[in-house]
């Protein structure tokens, strides 16, 4: 080449820079993984590598079937945007206390499954631990692009955070014999697509992580609502030993949900296909997914949800732990103080004082005097108190259970909390709603401006964010700096308060932690969602 040739080239070649650097465009950042190499975008500390595939689309024949290998790719792909969220109704505007920060948005298609990557800069050569976020909304709504689980603020300390997209609704769990009977010949579970896409997911990590920085072998999950059940659905699983060290798992526990027997989804799956005059499997798979609604029967409610499948889910969650069968992972779980109000609105409107009684009655039998005494009637704004506070007194219940049961068979520690703290800008109706801590707990409290978050909320955070990220990197949530954490232990059941004041706590008051032993000794079951 001649030189002035190649002086102009370098001359345009430096202007271009400059003019990147001017207009403040992310610089490419390349990987390469098993498929092809990825080009990402440098973010300030931080290297974003979204919208990568880890299986291939599941349309056409591949609709409802075990996820599939991802193709190999030529050149340099691109992994500078999101992938559209998994097919699902988007509300733009939120929907209750979840305002649009708390909800997917933008383009929707059944070609989902894809991740994203956040990495600490110029990482490639250091083995981080690594954090796959599993995201909640029902298993029929939600996605790892939420604005809320940007994974910037936490890779900024030194993990990598990977978020993923997973089949939901009746593309992710549905199930009809012909189905069942495919899966068989194919020697993969029936149904429980969205959880076999999660292990898909986990399986890329580890097979690519290291291109990333990250190491392979200190994985964490996590997830909240339907992502911590499906955590401790695959704490369970058999399929999914070996693929993670560490569990965090908020607002959701093994029995929150109904499990469903195979039988019985293939039953109501069956009905729906003779609803939607689609008799056979192929005309299923012909059907768009408009038409596949999740909101109408015979599926709505608790059968658009993970299923007793035989190999997945060789048993309902809560039998396979209290038989020991787990995976022996250090775990950090807990709930948010009112954790139902978005739910019932009972929580959320005057009782009278006789229909409080009748409540308790119904939901406590013979044991209501007792309740009645430690959650008196009084006034109706005592009432609305006292509903509340059962509500959450439940909640801890449920996870006091569950903790003995845990503690039972494992080896490893559990670490419990309660959030505690009402964010600014919330409807005062809904108080420390399902899923308030997520912000804090990812640092992305700027996702939501509108909620003029102050001093106070920024210093919680970044003690919340503090903890997540010990646990991370440790499978403990203690560090110099920190109120001390306790592991929860049988005899002296105790969880941490992330509020106004961030301090150990026992998890009930002696005298309602009794009563709401007596209940359990009676078969009662305490519920996390009253």
């Amino acid at each position: 080449m001649p030189c002035a040739v190649l002086t102009g080239l370098i001359m345009l070649l430096s202007a271009a820079a400059a003019r990147a650097a001017m207009h403040d465009v992310p610089a490419r950042v390349i990987v390469s993984v098993v498929q092809g190499k990825l080009a990402g975008s440098r973010q300030g500390p931080v290297d974003a590598f979204l919208g990568v595939p880890y299986a291939a689309p599941p349309v056409g024949p591949d609709r409802w079937r075990a996820p599939q290998r991802p193709a190999h790719w030529h050149g340099v792909r691109a992994a500078d945007r999101f992938a559209p969220s998994c097919w699902q109704t988007i509300l733009p505007g939120g929907l209750g206390p979840w305002t649009r920060e708390y909800v997917p948005q933008g383009r929707v298609s059944e070609d989902c499954l894809y991740l994203n990557v956040w990495t600490p800069s110029a990482s490639s050569r250091r083995r981080l631990p690594v954090l796959v976020w599993i995201p909640g909304g029902g298993f029929v709504s939600g996605s790892g692009s939420v604005a809320l689980y940007d994974g910037a603020t936490f890779a900024s300390h030194g993990i990598i955070v990977v978020t993923i997209n997973y089949r939901l609704g009746v593309l992710g769990f549905f199930v009809t014999p012909a189905l069942a009977a495919q899966a068989a010949r194919e020697h993969v579970p029936a149904g429980n697509y969205g959880l076999q896409d999660m292990i898909a997911a986990l399986r890329w990590v580890h097979r690519n992580i290291a291109a990333f920085g990250g190491d392979p072998h200190a994985v964490t999950i996590a997830g909240q609502s339907a992502g911590s059940i499906a955590v401790n659905d695959l704490i369970v699983s058999p399929l999914a030993k070996g693929l993670f060290e560490r569990a965090i798992a908020e607002s959701g526990l093994p029995d929150t949900v109904p499990v469903p027997s195979l039988d019985v989804a293939e039953r109501a799956g069956e009905a729906f296909a003779r609803s939607k005059g689609a008799p056979t499997l192929s005309a299923l798979r012909a059907l768009p997914p408009q038409a596949l609604s999740t909101t109408e029967p015979p599926l709505r409610g608790p059968l658009l949800l993970p299923i007793v499948d035989g190999k997945l889910l060789p048993a309902p969650p809560e039998s396979l732990l209290a038989a020991g069968k787990l995976a022996d992972v250090p775990v950090l779980g807990g709930i948010d103080a009112d954790e139902a109000t978005a739910f019932s609105g009972r929580l959320r409107r005057s009782m009278s004082r006789s229909a409080w009684q009748a409540l308790l009655v119904k939901e406590f039998g013979a044991l209501a005097p007792r309740f009645a005494s430690l959650y008196p009637a009084g006034t109706g704004r005592a009432r609305a108190r006292s509903a509340r506070q059962l509500h959450r007194d439940l909640g801890l219940a449920e996870l006091w259970r569950w903790s003995g049961v845990w503690l039972a068979h494992a080896r490893s520690p559990a670490y419990g909390y309660l959030f505690d703290h009402r964010e600014p800008g919330s409807a005062s109706g809904w108080g420390v709603f399902h899923s308030s801590e997520l912000p804090y707990v990812f640092g992305t409290l700027d996702a939501a401006p509108q909620r003029h978050f102050t001093r106070f909320d920024r210093a919680l955070s970044r003690t919340v964010s503090g903890y997540w990220i010990n646990f991370v990197k440790t499978g403990n949530p203690n560090a110099p700096g920190f109120p001390r954490w306790p592991r929860m232990r049988g005899a002296d059941p105790r969880i941490l308060l992330l509020g106004r004041r961030v301090a150990p706590r026992p998890i009930l008051p002696t005298d309602k932690l009794a009563l709401m032993a007596t209940f359990i000794a009676r078969g009662g079951r305490p519920k996390l969602w009253w």
